[in-house]
C-alpha cells in the first residue's frame, strides 16, 4: 500500500537529519552563493540531492521546488509539488547552532496539504497534514490564546518593529528570535510563542511546511497583507508572514500599517 504524502515526508526528513548532523558545526565545506544569496555547504547539497531522489521516485508526477535545485518552469504544470529547504537555516548549522531544520511539504492546488519541520540536533519532529492537525514527536500542538498584542512573545527581526510598519505606536512585546523561519512557525503552533512576524519577503521553501503546521495546529497565518498563502507560484516569494492564535493574528493585522 502507498504510503501518505507525510509518511513519505517524515522518512525523508529523518533521512535527512542522519545525513546533515555528522557535518554541523563547521565539519562541512562552505561557499557563498552568487549573488550575494548566503552561504551554502556540501550538507544542503547532499540532502537536497538524497530528497529529491527519494520524492521524486516516490511521486513522479509532482513538481519539484527547492532552495538548492536550479527551478524549473514544469513545476507550474503540476498540482501538487513537493517545497523543500534542505536546510533552514545554513549559516546557523555551519556555525554550530543546533536550530537549524529540515522543511518539507507538499502543496496541492497552491495549498500546503502536508508538511515537516524536524531539528534532528533538538530531537524536534513537528507533522501535519490538511485535516489531520499538528503534532510534536507524535503529540497534538495547539497555539496561544492571547488577544493583546502589547505584551506578547513575538518571533521577529527587529527590522519589522519599525515603526514604518505599524499604523501607530509600535507595540511593547517581548521579542526573540531563531535563525530558522519554519522553526519560528513552529513554535507558534505549539504554543511557545504567541505569533510570529516578519514584514519582508520570505521564500516559499521557508514557509510551506510551517504554514500547513500552523493551520492544522489552529492559527491563523497570512501574508503580511492578511491574504492566505499560496504556492507553487512562478516566483516562489511570498510578501511576508504574520503567524499567531486567531485573536492575535486579528489584533496584528489591525496594527500593521498597509502593506
Amino acid at each position: 500500500m502507498q504510503v501518505t504524502d507525510l509518511e513519505l515526508l517524515i522518512d525523508a526528513a529523518l533521512e535527512a537529519g542522519r545525513i546533515a548532523s555528522p557535518l554541523a558545526g563547521g565539519r562541512a565545506k562552505r561557499w557563498e552563493k552568487s549573488g550575494n544569496a548566503g552561504p551554502v555547504t556540501e550538507a544542503d547539497i547532499a540532502v537536497n540531492e538524497m530528497l529529491e531522489d527519494r520524492l521524486r521516485a516516490a511521486r513522479p508526477d509532482y513538481g519539484w521546488l527547492s532552495e538548492e535545485t536550479e527551478d524549473d518552469d514544469a513545476r507550474l504544470s503540476c498540482d501538487a509539488a513537493f517545497v523543500i529547504d534542505p536546510i533552514d537555516g545554513t549559516r546557523s548549522f555551519a556555525e554550530g547552532s543546533r536550530t537549524w531544520a529540515h522543511a518539507l511539504a507538499v502543496v496541492r492546488g497552491g495549498v500546503a496539504v502536508a508538511g515537516v519541520i524536524y531539528l534532528p540536533q533538538r530531537d524536534l519532529l513537528y507533522a501535519a497534514a490538511r485535516g489531520a492537525g499538528a503534532a510534536l514527536n507524535g503529540q497534538a500542538i495547539a497555539p496561544g490564546e492571547r488577544a493583546e498584542v502589547d505584551g506578547a512573545r513575538m518571533l521577529t527581526n527587529r527590522g519589522s518593529l519599525d515603526p514604518q510598519h505599524w499604523r501607530g505606536d509600535v507595540p511593547v512585546v517581548e521579542r526573540a528570535y531563531r535563525p530558522s523561519l519554519a522553526y519560528r512557525m513552529a513554535l507558534v503552533a505549539e504554543g511557545r510563542f504567541d505569533a510570529m512576524l516578519t514584514v519582508f519577503p520570505a521564500w516559499e521553501w521557508d514557509v510551506a511546511a510551517g504554514a500547513v503546521i500552523l493551520d492544522e495546529a489552529g492559527a491563523a497565518v497570512t501574508d503580511r497583507a492578511g491574504a492566505a498563502l499560496r504556492f507553487n507560484n512562478a516566483h516562489p516569494r511570498l510578501p511576508g508572514i504574520v503567524a499567531g492564535g486567531r485573536a492575535l493574528h486579528a489584533g496584528l493585522m489591525r496594527a500593521l500599517a498597509p502593506a
